[in-house]
């Protein structure tokens, strides 16, 4: 049966504007301000300190992944005649031993180093020095595949305007201890000077960095944005970029890169976009937990001259009459082919894998109405990965076809979300994290209640909704700003427990103690799901109960009518009932590597467990 919903007219929205009491600065608990107890946004250009110069090394940032360690070291500006020697060494046996040298950087001010064979069995500390004097320690963390529950913290939007050090919130992540940091974006608010702001990010989190893998990825903002289409790697024409392209050099764009990602996996095709910007979109795997890391926004097209303008800027919409059909132009991309051919390869790919999680930037609905310190309404945002409709569906359909939870940042409003292409819920669920400190508050707010809320939520405006690109989405939990929760600032956690499947999201406050006994989330929060909610999609026909003499196998289902795999995905256990989502034969492969079993002609059937199949290895 179709799930009930709120009609699209209700967020046909008013360009009036809504009161909005201002957030009350004097009202910040001093513990977690400045020295001087009250918060005044800072002004001007970030100060690129002056450091000893035995203390040139600012953070390190590492990834483990098949074998492969990559780390980047950010060093303080180098003078002239400085060397640019820098060297890893790894502590094994109780001695220190050499391991690699690199060169560093004379734009990006960083050394990488990229280490095959490497063993993640086990820990090892590392210190990186520089030719002059400078050393830097940390921890490589075991790889944790081992344990069954793996934490993954979600971050983004760290504004410039408190530069302050953060000892409160590294204390509550170091006491939450994710085995992932993962940085959505914003870790940079300077337009003109990332690499000023890059150094007080490292000030700020270097100390919990250095001891875990961390996903770092830059978003609009970290490249000198408002927002950014990135159009395959274009030049814009217009100052606010929504033509289309990069409004920053090259190699300024490439900096930025190489600071925040040169430490990830190798990319799945390292094949630079347009004009030389290269990529980064890759995989990463911890703790048998697999990360797809994309660039949601590179090659998305800009909606200026493409879209008639119909706000008071390009990518704003704001007239209640506009046809929401009429924006979903074919010639809009979000992610682009080379992203949806990873995503299609990546998904297949069960290789030490349990579950699949994919890391982006922004979410891929409409999920703010009101923006701003006024808490003006908005109709859609084409900004956000709800647009363009047609781009945001194939990015879905290639996602929830491994099961793929996903998770992001950018909006500085918290929300949990069930995608849906065809009807509501048939897609994967999204987390976005709060903003770490951006006060530029964004709400979920539609005009009126679903009459499907959520079930069991204390929130008063869950369940189903479209939202104003006409995209399906279930809402479960938010976390809207108000003067008391300081913009609703802070940070998220997502707890994958591999033998259950379950999928635990958490959203904390920037000014709760983690830590004392009785700690509460914001209102909503936790939530819980199940990875196979990840691929809701109602069936249409079953085929035959896999029952199997290998445990934990991996499943990969073929619509033989058109030769398009269905899904992939591994179980629990030896038996399982694969739905379809058509009637007709398929197969059905069983195992991976050489312990794999083909099944072909499967015949599917109107009831479940209708009929068995046997799967001997």
């Amino acid at each position: 049966m179709k799930r009930l919903l709120v009609t699209s007219t209700i967020l046909l929205l008013a360009t009036t504007a809504v009161a909005w009491q201002q957030l009350r600065f004097d009202a910040i608990p001093k513990e977690f301000t400045s020295p001087t107890g009250k918060y005044v946004p800072a002004k001007g250009k970030i100060a690129i300190p002056e450091v000893a110069r035995d203390q040139l090394i600012c953070f390190c940032l590492y990834t483990t992944h098949r074998g492969v360690l990559k780390l980047s070291a950010q060093l303080y500006p180098l003078r002239e005649g400085e060397a640019r020697t820098v060297t890893l060494h790894i502590e094994r046996d109780g001695h220190w031993r050499p391991v690699a040298t690199a060169t560093a950087d004379p734009v990006a001010w960083n050394a990488l180093f990229r280490i095959e064979k490497w063993d993640d069995t086990r820990a090892a500390r590392y210190r990186v020095t520089h030719a002059g004097g400078s050393r830097y320690q940390g921890v490589i963390r075991k790889n944790p595949r081992d344990r069954d529950e793996i934490v993954v913290a979600n971050l983004s939007c760290n504004s410039n305007t408190d530069r302050n050090l953060k000892p409160d919130l590294v204390a509550n992540l170091r006491a939450l201890d994710p085995d992932l940091l993962f940085f959505g974006g914003d870790q940079s608010y300077d337009h003109r000077d990332h690499y000023a702001a890059w150094l007080l990010f490292g000030r700020q989190f270097g100390d919990l960095i250095k001891d875990r893998p961390t996903v770092t990825i830059p978003d609009d903002h970290d490249v000198g944005h408002g927002n950014v289409w990135g159009e395959g790697g274009g030049e814009s024409k217009r100052p606010d970029g929504a033509d289309g392209g990069y409004i920053m050099p090259v190699e300024y764009v490439n900096m930025v890169q190489r600071q925040q990602c040169g430490h990830l996996p190798d990319p799945f095709d390292s094949t630079p976009a347009r004009r030389g910007i290269g990529v980064y979109y890759t995989a990463l795997n911890v703790g048998g937990i697999d990360f797809a890391i994309i660039e949601d926004r590179k090659w998305k097209t800009g909606p200026a001259g493409l879209v008639r303008q119909q706000g008071p800027r390009p990518d704003h919409i704001n007239d209640p009459a506009y046809d929401r059909q009429s924006v979903d132009v074919p010639e809009a991309q979000l992610l682009g082919e080379r992203q949806l051919k990873f995503l299609r390869a990546w998904g297949q790919d069960w290789a030490d894998a349990t579950m699949k999680v994919v890391l982006s930037q922004t979410t891929f609905a409409g999920a703010a109405h009101l923006h701003g310190g006024k808490q003006d309404r908005l109709l859609a945002d084409l900004d956000s990965n709800g647009w363009p409709q047609s781009g945001r569906n194939a990015a879905l359909r290639e996602i929830r076809k491994s099961f793929a939870f996903m998770m992001c940042g950018d909006q500085h409003l918290a929300t949990v979300i069930h995608h849906g292409i065809n009807d509501w819920a048939d897609s994967g669920w999204q987390f976005t994290s709060p903003s770490i400190w951006n006060l530029y508050g964004r709400s979920w707010a539609p005009l009126a209640r679903s009459e499907r809320p959520w079930p069991g939520s204390t929130l008063p405006m869950t369940g189903d909704f479209y939202d104003g690109f006409g995209n399906k989405l279930t809402l479960a939990a938010y976390a809207n700003p108000t003067p008391e929760n300081f913009q609703a600032t802070g940070y998220g956690l997502a707890r994958f427990r591999k033998k259950t499947g379950q999928i635990v999201i958490e959203c904390w406050s920037r000014f709760v103690d983690a830590t004392k006994p009785g700690a509460t989330q914001y209102a909503g929060f936790p939530v819980t799901i199940e990875q196979e909610d990840n691929y809701a999609r109602a069936a249409i026909a079953w085929l035959p109960r896999l029952k199997c003499n290998l445990d934990n196998p991996v499943v990969q289902v073929v619509d033989e009518h058109n030769g398009e795999v269905v899904y992939t995905l591994r179980l629990r256990g030896r038996e399982w009932s694969p739905k379809v989502f058509r009637e007709g034969t398929y197969t059905v492969r069983v195992g991976e590597g050489k312990r794999r079993r083909e099944f072909r002609g499967v015949a599917s059937a109107t009831a479940k467990d209708a009929t068995a199949l046997d799967v001997q290895f």
